[in-house]
């Protein structure tokens, strides 16, 4: 009897201990709903107010009648305006532009420089690849103005190209950093029989790593595109005509006159700016995701 009696103990023991255990799991569950809760409503708020104001009249804004949260006359007026300005349609083409070409040479920078970082190992890689990481953490606000000097003795002071030479200074050395991680997670069994075959380097890059690799290229080519469509502080320092601007300046520039501000133009130009980038987000997530976690864990 003690015996079965000493079975039973530990068999309710172990039963308060799964069913404590499982309260506890519930309850951090919960916390964290709660806390993903605050942060996504803390963080919806501002775009729903952005997409409500862009719907609303100037009469309606400036009234200030009713809760700025709903919407009393909806009108698409706004949009219809930005559609058929052609300051609008310059500074959209103008970022299209600039934003295809920072990618394609970001991206060709960084390739090449995360595959001779991670894989041929020459004397030093480790601290460079280290030291390309750290420049990505300088401000830009302490580069732009060296920067402009450098850009003004070319002569593409307040021209649009002028940034296809500027945003990679942003974008490569993190793009590098993601690929260094990515390239790093592949067996080395794959280059070594790719040697043993004869391959060079740059067929490894083409026909095995580059394949192999693509979430990591994809999360790179994200956030080069993000960095070039959403940047701000070097178009504001070096372009100043409608002609050259891209939307994050041009937005501002040309629908503020003075102390006027013509709220409900700007909040849509700033909706159809963010439809590029929300559109590319949602479908690639998943591979900007995996891109990432590879590389904070590798390399």
């Amino acid at each position: 009897m003690s015996g079965a009696q000493a079975t039973a103990d530990g068999l309710a023991r172990a039963g308060h201990r799964r069913t404590s255990l499982h309260r506890q799991r519930m309850w951090a569950l919960y916390g964290s709903y709660a806390a993903l809760a605050v942060f996504v409503f803390m963080f919806l708020i501002p775009p729903f107010y952005m997409v409500v104001t862009s719907f609303k009249t100037s009469a309606e804004i400036s009234a200030q009648v009713g809760s700025p949260w709903l919407v009393h006359h909806p009108t698409l007026s706004n949009y219809i305006f930005l559609i058929k300005d052609k300051n609008f349609e310059h500074f959209f083409i103008n970022s299209v532009m600039v934003t295809l070409a920072v990618v394609a040479v970001s991206m060709v920078i960084s390739v090449l420089a995360a595959f001779s970082l991670a894989r041929m190992g020459f004397w030093g890689s480790q601290t460079l690849a280290t030291g390309v990481f750290l420049t990505y953490l300088i401000p830009a606000s302490l580069l732009f103005i060296p920067l402009f000097q450098i850009i003004g003795k070319l002569g593409l002071i307040n021209n649009t190209w002028a940034l296809v030479l500027l945003y990679p200074t942003l974008a490569v050395p993190f793009c590098t950093w993601i690929m260094i991680g990515y390239f790093a997670s592949i067996p080395k069994e794959l280059d070594e029989a790719a040697l043993i075959d004869g391959a060079g380097y740059l067929q490894m890059l083409l026909k095995i790593f580059i394949p192999v690799a693509m979430p990591g290229i994809i999360a790179a080519t994200i956030f080069a595109f993000t960095v070039s469509w959403g940047a701000f502080l070097y178009p504001l320092a070096y372009l100043y005509t409608s002609s050259q601007m891209v939307l994050t300046v041009g937005i501002i520039s040309d629908l503020i006159r003075g102390d006027v501000f013509e709220w409900g133009k700007i909040m849509a130009g700033c909706v159809m700016a963010a439809a590029p980038p929300i559109l590319i987000y949602a479908f690639l997530m998943d591979y900007y995701i995996a891109g990432l976690t590879a590389g904070a864990t590798k390399g």
